[in-house]
């Protein structure tokens, strides 16, 4: 079991919830049960009308720091609050409802050490309504800022970054594509590197917010370039259509086929 000892080496989890009761401890477990253990889970909850604040109070950890919203607000507020509260040089996201490979943390701090890497992303694997999808998704071994405009090559639940190099990343107020709008403003800086490895799951089901008609995710793109990043609407337009030629192209080109069923399962207590 690999623990930090310094300050510098403490690594800040960011999870936004909302009644996520059904989820939010497999995904908590999945956090514990990393080898790496100099780390803090901060999670920011949007006034959870279930009994998501009383699952997490349950684990009685103080590495959890548990904030909550006055006031119902969206994903892209609580995750520009937790990370405003973040302490740590490194920066990780997991949403309430996915999960983390147990050495998850440990490989993907030690790739970026090893090669001094500011920004990266693990391959991972998609679970829809309890069926594994059978391949893994995996993307460019470099994403540039002109890659990142293409496409969103990676889940959010892959992510480690630098924080003493990327900086406080703070992003606009969008129902969806605020993680995307992330990792447009830290490609700003440095470019992001793929760890070819299956370390995240990305837990699918009916209601996320994931789901949708496709006309709905092409209008989130387009509010993405529009509210985001404040381009025209010309241009918004542009960038929203070279997204969906280069999503097309991901489905097909950024997988590995696979049969195996991963063996990992934080769902019981």
């Amino acid at each position: 079991m690999q623990v930090g000892n310094k300050q510098d080496e403490l690594i800040s989890i960011i999870m936004p919830s909302y009644n996520s009761e059904k989820y939010i401890g497999a995904a908590i477990r999945s956090v514990l049960a990393q080898t790496y253990c100099n780390w803090e889970l901060i999670i920011v909850d949007d006034c959870s009308t279930d009994s998501t604040v009383e699952i997490i109070k349950r684990f009685q950890e103080q590495r959890i720091r548990l904030f909550r919203k006055k006031h119902n607000s969206g994903a892209a507020k609580s995750r520009n609050k937790a990370l405003q509260e973040a302490k740590g040089r490194w920066v990780a996201f997991l949403d309430s409802d996915d999960i983390w490979h147990p050495k998850k943390l440990e490989k993907q701090l030690s790739f970026m050490k090893e090669h001094g890497y500011a920004f990266t992303f693990t391959d991972y694997r998609i679970q829809i309504n309890g069926k594994w999808m059978p391949y893994i998704n995996t993307g460019p071994m470099v994403v540039d800022k002109r890659t990142m405009f293409n496409y969103c090559y990676f889940s959010t639940i892959t992510v480690m970054y630098d924080q003493s190099v990327v900086g406080l990343i703070q992003i606009a107020d969008l129902k969806k594509n605020n993680d995307y709008a992330m990792w447009l403003k830290a490609v700003e800086k440095v470019k992001c590197f793929r760890l070819p490895e299956c370390l995240s799951y990305y837990i699918k089901h009916e209601g996320s917010i994931s789901s949708g008609s496709k006309w709905k995710l092409i209008k989130w793109h387009y509010l993405l370039f529009r509210i985001g990043l404040n381009k025209s609407v010309f241009m918004s337009a542009v960038l929203t259509g070279n997204n969906l030629v280069h999503g097309v192209i991901k489905k097909y080109k950024y997988k590995e086929i696979t049969d195996e069923i991963p063996i990992i399962d934080w769902t019981e207590e």
